[in-house]
């Protein structure tokens, strides 16, 4: 069990060293710290060690006064720590949080085409450009919707077994026996008068024998499956023309979806999202979505204009967008 949840944030140590006097100033100044730091974040004593690359047995006895070494040199490394996780935190708190899950023309079409894989069932096949929000609106749908299930593939995945793996694993599925593991799987997932749905995001990492595992859920377990991914996945699932390669799931695909390109809709909800009403800054922020990476584009340029913004305690300019997008490599917008 983890020491957070053992013993909380640090209790007060056991006594105090017998330091100069200048030094235990320190020591109690530093271990008020560490303990005010665990409670703020939720973090073990263990996890501390880690963070400040301290060993645990170093860390715990210093703490608790009972350490035989110096403590000077522990308590400069606890220093430094302590100053970093600082730094780090005043520079989070001038990062404007992004505003979530929005709702756009592209993630609407989305939702109506998982909704459709979900309550036929069916098989679709989704191909949006990077940045659109398709991760996000699928992640949004599992929130929301009972039944629904996603796992992101990678490609460690590609495999029959690799899959069920990962499957399994955001399933909460502990079967031991590999034989058994796909069988476990589609008792999780089939209906039993319920609507289930299978989403496999970044999908064309799975091999064609993994893809056609799922064809057998489908066929089997009667679960709808979502295949979310790049082109290299359309071009073999999505087209109107099925290889004779993959005939037998092409003809198990009810929708497709390709959109490479966001709507101006899409753009204009998310510049509203961040409530930006200068239209200088919104037409930047229109060209930037324009870029590759469409969205996400705008969202992280906005986040470290806000960045420069709230370091001079002041509002976001236009000028503030135009060098975080040429910060980030961006051409001109």
């Amino acid at each position: 069990m983890d020491d957070i949840s053992e013993q909380g944030a640090f209790k007060a140590p056991q006594q105090e060293p017998d330091l100069a006097p200048q030094e235990l100033d320190r020591w109690r100044r530093l271990t008020g710290r560490i303990a005010e730091i665990s409670r703020r974040y939720g973090w073990s004593k263990s996890e501390c060690a880690r963070r400040a690359d301290i060993a645990i047995g170093t860390l715990s006895q210093y703490y608790d006064g009972v350490y035989n070494g110096r403590y000077d040199n522990v308590s400069a490394r606890v220093e430094r720590w302590l100053e970093s996780v600082e730094e780090l935190t005043e520079a989070a708190a001038r990062i404007p949080q992004a505003p979530g899950f929005i709702d756009t023309p592209t993630s609407r079409e989305l939702t109506e085409t998982l909704l459709y894989a979900q309550m036929m069932p069916e098989m679709v096949v989704v191909t949006l450009g990077a940045g659109m929000g398709k991760t996000m609106t699928a992640t949004e749908y599992c929130r929301v919707r009972p039944h629904a299930y996603m796992v992101t593939m990678r490609p460690t995945t590609s495999t029959v077994h690799g899959m069920l793996l990962e499957l399994a694993q955001a399933l909460d599925i502990t079967e031991r026996n590999p034989a058994k593991l796909d069988r476990a799987i589609g008792d999780k997932l089939k209906r039993n008068g319920r609507n289930t749905l299978l989403i496999v995001d970044e999908a064309q990492h799975l091999g064609d024998n993994a893809v056609n595992q799922l064809r057998y859920f489908l066929d089997c377990y009667e679960v709808g499956i979502g295949l979310l991914g790049n082109e290299e996945l359309y071009g073999r699932f999505g087209g109107s023309k099925a290889t004779p390669a993959y005939a037998q799931i092409h003809r198990r695909i009810g929708k497709r979806m390709k959109r490479l390109q966001p709507f101006g809709g899409d753009v204009e909800a998310l510049i509203d999202a961040w409530a930006i009403s200068d239209e200088q800054t919104r037409k930047l922020a229109r060209a930037i979505g324009r870029k590759p990476g469409a969205l996400s584009q705008i969202t992280k340029t906005l986040q470290l204009a806000g960045m420069y913004a709230a370091g001079e305690g002041r509002d976001l300019t236009a000028e503030d967008v135009k060098a975080a997008w040429g910060n980030r490599g961006g051409e001109e917008a």
